[in-house]
């Protein structure tokens, strides 16, 4: 994955978490990385963000939950899995207290990815 020279600032802000909300942000970013391994890996909006082809997804810790933010297509391509979650049009929550459901992150991020592929092939063919 190319993370820039932003990879530090990921970490610390990951490191500025209890030890329970750290395992569960690295966890996420795991995630994502491993399912957008082209994605670059900053900060913005002061939280982890994943760039490629345009803006993919965010995440960010909070006292009681991780906000996971994949956009409004992202939430309703997955809406029957994520209704079960506190979430808004392009946010969901989940629980410092509960398992990260994994697989659904992944499946959200590989969406993701191909949503912008399709914007990138779209954009690419108006030229």
């Amino acid at each position: 994955m190319n993370t820039g020279n932003n990879s530090i600032n990921v970490e610390q802000y990951i490191s500025e978490f209890p030890p329970e909300t750290q395992i569960l942000l690295n966890e996420i970013r795991e995630i994502i990385k491993s399912s957008a391994p082209e994605a670059i890996e900053s900060i913005a909006y002061q939280m982890p963000a994943y760039r490629y082809k345009g803006a993919l997804v965010y995440f960010a810790g909070y006292k009681n939950h991780i906000g996971f933010y994949p956009g409004a297509a992202g939430i309703l391509e997955h809406f029957e899995e994520i209704k079960i979650y506190k979430h808004a049009k392009g946010s969901v929550q989940f629980h410092i207290n509960q398992t990260l459901p994994k697989d659904l992150i992944q499946q959200i991020v590989v969406y993701r990815v191909q949503q912008n592929n399709e914007k990138a092939r779209l954009k690419k063919q108006k030229k």
